[in-house]
């Protein structure tokens, strides 16, 4: 196939993974496909054959043509666009020392999100309390985790600290044995996670939104 074909792909596949809130890693261990040929149709080096488009069709619940078209993902919606089936998002509010994330005394409401466009796994949203993670995530933000134990460097998630108690955003760095919960917003100082100040992550950021 010709260069312009795998650039399409390319783009198709990379929107498709940022719908999910997905990366390379993501999209490889869910699908067992290798991580070096996933990163190559991501940049355009290569073109997945038969039966891995269909596969990668398969996963995202989409035909082979919104793969290959340079119309059929990138056209954009229309001012009408059609949302079969909402799906409220539990918004997560004061934390009960050890109670599950998603334990019903821990949830203070709810946003709904249109089901298509949903990324896989258990979701819930925090607001941003402070400025921390500003000018990334501005202040009183809604933003959208999906639940899982670890996130990569350089990656925002949502943490865990204070004994369990407060969940917090901050971009998870590591250097060597160390782990830095560092904020966006340089006025604050990064945190050390050591056995006194322990973390836990919870999961990563995919999104975020707000109200007017």
């Amino acid at each position: 196939m010709n260069e312009d074909i795998k650039v399409i792909f390319s783009k198709n596949f990379i929107r498709l993974m940022n719908q999910h809130g997905e990366n390379v890693t993501d999209f490889s261990e869910k699908t067992g496909i290798a991580y070096s040929t996933v990163n190559d149709w991501k940049n355009g080096k290569k073109m997945p054959r038969g039966g891995s488009l269909q596969r990668i069709a398969n996963y995202y619940g989409v035909n082979i043509s919104n793969l290959t078209s340079s119309t059929s993902l990138n056209s954009g919606y229309s001012n009408a666009t059609y949302i079969d089936k909402l799906v409220k998002i539990p918004i997560i509010g004061e934390i009960a020392c050890g109670d599950p994330i998603l334990a019903e005394e821990n949830i203070s409401g709810y946003r709904e999100e249109p089901a298509d466009y949903l990324p896989h796994g258990n979701l819930f949203y925090l607001k941003t309390k402070g400025n921390s993670m500003t000018p990334t995530i501005p202040v009183n933000s809604y933003v959208m985790i999906r639940e899982q134990p670890e996130v990569e460097d350089g990656e925002i998630a949502a943490v865990l600290v204070n004994g369990d108690t407060e969940a917090t955003l901050k971009r998870v760095k590591r250097q060597g044995n160390i782990t830095m919960l560092v904020p966006d917003n340089s006025d604050y100082a990064p945190y050390i996670v050591t056995e006194d100040n322990p973390a836990r992550i919870l999961g990563k950021a995919i999104k975020f939104s707000a109200d007017l």
